[in-house]
C-alpha cells in the first residue's frame, strides 16, 4: 500500500511542475483512526449487524495518506488517497449470519474491514485573500468519494470457510473549505463535506495546522472524523472513524 501510494503521487506531480509558483502542493502523512459502529455481510438483504466495539475487539487503522492539489486563481483541484484497515478478534457471544454463513455463539473469529477511499475535490473560493500578509480563504467544495470497501469473517477453528464481501460505491459530497494563515508561515485549515443518497452517506470533517519554516516545505497535523454508511453489493457499513494525522508537504 505504501509503495503504490508514493509512486502514484510522484507520477501525478511530474507533469504539473511547469505551473506557476506554489500552484502545486503535495502532502504525504500518516493517520491513526479509531473505529465504532456496525457492519454486515448480507445475502439478499439478510445478514447480522455486527457491533465493532461490543461483538469484536477491533484495533485502530494506522495507514499512510496522500494528497496532491493544484490551485489556479480562485479554484483548487485536489486528489487524495486514504486507505483504511481494521481487524478484530473475539469469541462470539451470539450467533451471527455473514454472507450466507452462520457462525454460532462461542465461535472464535477474526474479522477485517478494509477500504481504499479516493477523494476528487474541487473548491471555488468565494473569498480569496491569499496575497496579503494575513490571509483568509473561504470556498464551496464539491467532491466525489470513491470507496472500495471490503468486509471479511474467518472462523479461526476452520469449521466455517472464510467469507468476504466487497463493493465499490461513489458518494458525492458538498461542503466548505476555509484557511486562515499568517503569510506562508503558519496556517489553520478546516473542511467539512456531506451528502447522503440511496442508503449511503459520507460525512468528512477535519481541521489541521500547517507550519512552514521554509516557503516551499512544511509540516502539518490535524484531526479527522469520518461517518460512512454503505449499503451496496452485500456490504453494509454504518461506521464512524476518527483520529489524528501528521505529515509533511512541499509546494511549488
Amino acid at each position: 500500500m505504501k509503495h503504490w501510494l508514493l509512486v502514484l503521487l510522484s507520477c501525478m506531480v511530474a507533469p504539473l511542475a511547469s505551473f506557476a509558483d506554489e500552484a502545486v502542493s503535495v502532502r504525504i502523512g500518516y493517520q491513526v483512526l479509531m473505529p465504532s459502529g456496525q457492519f454486515a455481510g448480507a445475502v439478499s438483504g439478510i445478514g447480522t449487524r455486527i457491533d465493532i466495539e461490543r461483538d469484536l475487539a477491533f484495533g485502530n487503522s494506522q495507514q499512510p495518506i496522500g494528497e496532491m492539489a493544484l490551485q489556479l486563481g480562485d479554484s483548487r483541484l485536489g486528489f487524495g488517497i486514504m486507505p483504511l484497515s481494521f481487524t478484530g478478534d473475539g469469541v462470539l457471544a451470539r450467533g451471527i449470519a455473514f454472507n450466507g454463513r452462520t457462525y454460532a455463539a462461542g465461535t472464535p473469529v477474526h474479522a477485517e474491514l478494509k477500504a481504499d477511499i479516493f477523494d476528487i475535490a474541487h473548491t471555488y473560493y468565494i473569498v480569496n485573500m491569499d496575497d496579503l500578509p494575513s490571509r483568509f480563504q473561504l470556498g464551496i467544495e464539491t467532491s466525489v468519494k470513491i470507496i472500495h470497501a471490503k468486509a471479511s469473517m474467518t472462523d479461526t477453528t476452520g469449521a466455517v470457510p472464510a467469507q468476504s464481501v466487497s463493493g465499490v460505491v461513489p458518494i458525492p459530497t458538498v461542503g466548505l473549505r476555509a484557511r486562515v494563515a499568517l503569510a506562508d508561515f503558519v496556517g489553520l485549515v478546516g473542511r467539512v463535506g456531506y451528502l447522503g443518497y440511496a442508503g449511503n452517506r459520507f460525512l468528512d470533517a477535519d481541521a489541521q495546522v500547517e507550519f512552514s519554516p521554509l516557503p516551499t516545505l512544511g509540516i502539518y497535523g490535524g484531526y479527522r472524523s469520518l461517518n460512512i454508511r454503505l449499503d451496496a453489493s452485500g456490504v453494509f457499513w454504518d461506521t464512524t472513524f476518527q483520529g489524528p494525522y501528521i505529515g509533511g508537504f512541499f509546494r511549488f
